[in-house]
This record gives structure tokens, C-alpha cells and sequence, in this order.
């Protein structure tokens, strides 16, 4: 049942999805942590594959970049797919002095300016909360792996901050009360997605920029971080 994005048929994707937003680290992730994995789908090079967990099955697909991209592909996942759970996994920036380099982050809720969910159906809904049920899971495991998470409000941009010219501008655009721990430009869309058709949604994130700290981090730091976060978010299916 191929979808104008998705060519697979729909019993070659899991009811459990994990979603990178890079194409390429689907596909590491695919190669360094699933068993009888298959390529199912290369549409737009927005890359998924299907195999199994620790004998759990799941599906890693790529969703691309901002809220437009991935609209789309959970909307198809969710209506058309039968999907039942989409945890999102990505970068992102610090938004607060406390929040680090190379932290994991869930988040609890996101906000966004974005007009993705009037637009698509009159929702007035600036805030979305992700699901409690996937976040209870995720901190089992981040907890069985020690992991320290940071548990809170996210902001989803439809700018990549670090080229804004003026980050206090920036900051100032949103409202005080939302008081975010990092800017990323996904989660609000899965999120609405996720409450539009009463699925389950999450999102972890690694902290790779902040504003507030210009030191530079290795490709191994930041590696040995993002594979913190698959590995909380590919445990968290066990659960």
C-alpha cells in the first residue's frame, strides 16, 4: 500500500517506529543494532528499514527536516501504515544555561509558532505533550542503562538557531512561560500527528549547540553521546 512518500507495503513496517531526521543515521543505526534488518523504503532517499530488537521488531525512518517533512511522514505512518508508536531521536540546542553539551533530553511537551496544526485542521494548540506511557519507558531505560536525563519543555523552530544573527531576539519571539530547555524543529509536528490520529509519540534529543558554551566537542564525544540516546530509545521498546 505505497503512500506518494512511502513505497513499502504495509506489513514491511513495524507498529513501533524509531525516527531520526537524518536518512544516513537511519541506516547506521540500522547496521549497528538490528538482526535481519531489510531496506523498506528509498523514496526521496528518506531512508527506513525494518528488522528486529533484541528479537523485538521495529522499523527506523528517517523524517528529514522540520515540521513540513515530518508531518508527512508520520501522518502516513500513523493513518496508513497502522503504526502505533513514533519515537523521534535528534540534535538539538541548549535554550538555558543549565541544559549542557552532549545532555539527553525528553521531552515532555513541545511548543512551536509554527502554523503546521491551524493550518492543517484549526488546532489553536501551541503546546503538545508527548506521551506519558513511551516517556515512563524511556526513563526505565535510560535509569537500567545510567543514563541521567533532562525531563521538560522543548521548543520547535522552524529556524535552525545557530545561523540567528541575534539569540536574545531570538528567545524573546516566545513566550516567557514556556521556559524550554532546547530548540529543535520536529516535535511539535509528530506530536500533533501522534494526538490527531490518538497514537503514542516521543522524543529524545542529544544537546550538540548552546549559545551559552562555544567549546568544541569531538566526533567522538558527540558520537559516543548520540548512541546513548538510540540505545534509551531501542531499550524502551523492551519495556
Amino acid at each position: 500500500m505505497p503512500t506518494p512518500h512511502i513505497e513499502a507495503k504495509k506489513e514491511d513496517i513495524a507498529k513501533i517506529v524509531l525516527m531520526p531526521g537524518d536518512p544516513l543515521r537511519a541506516k547506521m543505526i540500522a547496521d549497528s543494532y538490528l538482526e535481519n534488518y531489510r531496506l523498506v523504503n528509498t523514496v526521496r532517499n528518506i531512508l527506513a528499514y525494518t528488522g528486529f530488537y533484541k528479537g523485538k521488531e521495529i522499523t527506523i525512518f528517517a523524517s528529514g527536516m522540520g515540521i513540513p517533512s515530518i508531518g508527512i511522514y508520520s501522518y502516513e505512518l500513523f493513518q496508513f501504515y497502522g503504526v502505533e508508536e513514533i519515537i523521534r531521536i535528534g540534535t538539538c540546542g541548549a535554550n538555558r544555561q543549565d541544559v549542557k553539551l552532549l545532555d539527553v533530553i525528553l521531552a515532555e511537551s513541545a511548543s512551536s509558532l509554527s502554523t503546521f496544526a491551524k493550518l492543517f485542521d484549526g488546532t489553536e494548540e501551541n503546546t503538545i505533550p508527548s506521551s506519558i506511557e513511551l516517556n515512563q519507558k524511556i526513563e526505565q531505560a535510560a535509569k537500567d542503562n545510567h543514563i541521567t536525563l533532562k525531563k521538560g519543555m522543548i521548543l520547535t523552530s522552524d529556524v535552525f538557531d545557530p545561523y540567528v544573527e541575534d539569540i536574545n531576539q531570538y528567545f524573546a519571539n516566545y513566550p516567557k512561560e514556556w521556559n524550554t530547555l532546547a530548540s529543535e524543529m520536529e516535535a511539535f509536528g509528530l506530536f500533533y500527528m501522534a494526538k490527531k490520529f490518538n497514537k503514542k509519540a516521543s522524543c529524545l534529543l542529544t544537546v550538540v549547540d548552546s549559545p551559552y558554551d562555544k567549546k568544541e566537542i569531538s566526533s567522538e564525544e558527540r558520537q559516543n553521546s548520540l548512541n546513548e540516546m538510540i540505545i534509551i530509545a531501542l531499550d524502551s521498546i523492551l519495556k
